[in-house]
């Protein structure tokens, strides 16, 4: 059980998807210094977050798992309960961009970024659920979703429809299972550094623009989101359903 903290995660296990870089690395770990052990689910080597987590003096296991995969849910949820215990937490990071011009956009990038950025966060969200819901347990949500779940961007069509999609079924979940105590809310991230703002970064004309307009001057570091994971996760968030909450240095506010 939780200790005298309202933030404290001690005795609470989380499923944590794309946890090898970036966003989902930093909410992993942020879970683990809080107490919950981390079950770190993606297709890459999460040998890195692991290590990272015990470090921490964390406990954390690896799956192995490809989300675009047709009925992978049930059996992530399945694997991760098999590797740690009964889940408490759901942490829907795992993502995917891709970058073109919406006139030359192509049917398989937006395919493919829709089936893991929306698709597959909402089957996982609804196999964790119905597992919590057997149990008769109380359960937390955090789905990651974007500054795009507000604002259109360029270039990144299928990310903009699947994280303005994400902000919706964060809103409609909530609406269904707050009185079964599942409590389901996101995170929009600003512009952090990762694998997936990489492109930005790189292009000089791009990052003094998007820096010129963020309040707090710089990028966000993945450590910037584990604070508001650790916040939705615990018993701190009780009453807290369908919220999405920016984490952007400012960027809304300007």
């Amino acid at each position: 059980m939780a200790g005298t903290s309202p933030f404290d995660l001690t005795g609470r296990t989380a499923l944590v998807t794309g946890a090898n870089t970036g966003i989902g690395q930093g909410i992993a770990l942020a879970l683990a210094e809080a107490g919950a052990t981390v079950v770190a689910a993606g297709r890459s080597d999460m040998s890195e977050t692991l290590a990272l987590v015990a470090q921490v003096g964390g406990t954390g296991h690896a799956l192995k798992v490809d989300l675009q995969e047709q009925g992978i849910a049930a059996r992530v949820v399945a694997a991760a309960t098999d590797l740690a215990g009964p889940l408490d937490i759901l942490v829907n990071n795992a993502g995917i961009i891709r970058r073109a011009d919406a006139l030359d956009f192509s049917e398989s990038d937006w395919d493919e970024v829709m089936n893991v950025n929306l698709k597959a966060n909402f089957f996982l969200a609804q196999a964790f659920a119905k597992s919590a819901v057997e149990a008769g347990r109380g359960a937390r949500i955090v789905n990651i979703a974007s500054l795009l779940s507000f604002q259109g961007g360029i270039r990144v069509a299928s990310y903009t429809a699947s994280k303005s999609g994400l902000a919706g079924l964060t809103k409609l979940l909530a609406c269904e299972w707050a009185a079964r105590g599942i409590n389901v809310n996101a995170i929009a991230p600003g512009y952090i550094e990762s694998n997936n703002t990489e492109a930005l970064r790189a292009d000089p004309d791009r990052n003094s623009a998007i820096l010129a307009r963020i309040p707090a001057a710089r990028w966000g570091k993945p450590s910037d989101i584990g604070g508001a994971a650790v916040f939705l996760a615990s018993d701190a968030a009780a009453y807290m359903h369908g919220a999405i909450i920016p984490v952007d240095g400012g960027w809304l506010a300007r």
